[in-house]
């Protein structure tokens, strides 16, 4: 059995483009005792991965030259001597950006396609939705009548945190790019307003759709959009920071350093809790996540869209997209066929 890999190349300077990727296939071991052999059906594109691919120090390993890049996937066994699982169970595991994989059942999970679609495993059922939960209960705190706002809201983690927090009585303002998501957000969503972070008036459209300022944002971008909610958060506020999509390319660069006193002083002055958070810590979440959010995604108080790719081959391109903004919703690549789909 042969597997096709996407593995990493050469580490970017900057934007990946595709010579950052390699597409090769390669001989699987045979299946030995305690082993299942896998067939990749989705495969999850996420922002952090971008990090991933640098080898300066991080939260997790970088992905090493010549290695197959990381991912969550769901996966059909087709084979197993593993006394867990069966040939034909599906599986949520981090088996990375390849159409099929030997496993020993290690961080393995049995999933029940009559529970959810299998695509929403690695999204909003998955660690997109999982993230969304922790950031804005756990250390957003959102109480009925406050403000939250979240940026990248049509997005996979972002569209979950706003739906979320108008479950909980607050009030749910999105960023997100061009008009048609801004619509999205709050027509198919049900955000109670939203506002484009390409506007040239940004900072006084965000303004006008926090009359009575912000009490949570759920930090996913960085650059202006926090500029901007940084300048309308209440007293007592909090800023759960989950991603900062805008500097994974660039880093910090002109003058971002000189503005660490005006960001303290805010912090100081305003009482500002502001705490970044791995979704991997939160392991113990994972059951009342499962609970509460399975049960609004089965109740249909909680929507998702998915952009889907079709073809492990076309993964490095969707990834770079993805870093440009251009999904609508959780970025999927579908590797096989989900007989699970009609």
């Amino acid at each position: 059995m042969k597997s096709l890999q996407v593995r990493l190349a050469k580490r970017p300077k900057g934007e990946p483009t595709a010579e950052n990727f390699d597409i090769a296939e390669a001989e699987l071991p045979a299946v030995g005792p305690g082993q299942m052999l896998v067939r990749i059906i989705w495969l999850s594109l996420d922002p952090y991965m971008r990090g991933r691919m640098d080898d300066a120090r991080s939260y997790a390993k970088s992905v090493e030259i010549g290695e197959v890049m990381g991912a969550g996937t769901v996966g059909q066994v087709m084979e197993s001597n593993h006394p867990g699982y069966a040939e034909g169970d599906f599986v949520l595991g981090m088996f990375g950006w390849q159409s099929h994989v030997v496993s020993d059942g290690n961080g393995v999970r049995k999933l029940d396609p009559a529970l959810a679609p299998l695509s929403t495993w690695v999204g909003v059922m998955g660690m997109p939705g999982l993230t969304a939960y922790v950031g804005l209960l756990d250390i957003g705190e959102p109480q009925e009548g406050e403000t939250v706002v979240v940026s990248a809201a049509s997005g996979a983690v972002g569209s979950v945190v706003g739906q979320l927090a108008k479950i909980k009585g607050a009030r749910a303002v999105g960023v997100a790019g061009p008009d048609e998501k801004v619509r999205y957000v709050v027509d198919e969503l049900g955000f109670d307003a939203c506002v484009s972070h390409r506007s040239a008036t940004l900072r006084d459209d965000l303004k006008a759709a926090c009359p009575n300022g912000i009490d949570v944002y759920f930090e996913n971008v960085g650059g202006p959009t926090l500029d901007a909610a940084l300048s309308l958060m209440n007293p007592f506020g909090r800023i759960p920071v989950c991603g900062m999509i805008s500097m994974y390319n660039t880093g910090p660069v002109g003058g971002d350093a000189d503005r660490l006193p005006a960001l303290m002083r805010r912090v100081l002055t305003d009482r500002l809790k502001i705490q970044g958070f791995i979704v991997s810590d939160r392991g113990n979440r994972h059951k009342a996540f499962m609970k509460e959010v399975g049960g609004y995604l089965r109740e249909g108080r909680i929507k998702y869209r998915e952009s889907i790719t079709v073809g492990l081959e076309n993964a490095p391109k969707t990834f770079i997209g993805l870093l440009r903004g251009e999904n609508f919703g959780k970025q999927l690549i579908q590797v096989s066929e989900d007989p699970t789909r009609g």
